[in-house]
């Protein structure tokens, strides 16, 4: 195995040197790689209006599935709901970024 590959967490090999923190290949990784954090206290008032709306909303799916997200945040849209509307508009900006598509929203605390 390569020694790269085996850091402890605080980044050194097992053999007591420091380690790079990217393996040689991993440079390519850059930006488009980065997750995104959507704020999971908008989330979960979203899903609540939505259950409101008697819509079940599966805030886990929203994060990891784009298309799910996508079509759930169309359908708050569509409602007569202004708070609903307004959440759904700024939840919107975190799934809707063609640059990261394949990539999951990940939740903050």
């Amino acid at each position: 195995m390569n020694p790269l590959h085996m850091r402890s967490s605080a980044g050194a090999t097992r053999t007591g040197a420091p380690g790079p923190l990217l393996a040689a290949g991993d440079e390519s990784l850059g930006f488009e790689a980065t997750p995104r954090y959507c704020p999971t206290t908008l989330l979960a008032s979203f899903a609540l209006l939505m259950a409101g709306r008697g819509r079940c909303v599966n805030t886990d799916m929203m994060l990891g599935d784009r298309e799910y997200a996508m079509w759930q945040l169309a359908c708050a849209r569509a409602t007569d709901d202004p708070e609903l509307a307004a959440i759904a508009a700024r939840l919107f900006a975190y799934f809707d970024d063609p640059q990261h598509s394949a990539m999951p929203v990940l939740g903050t605390a």
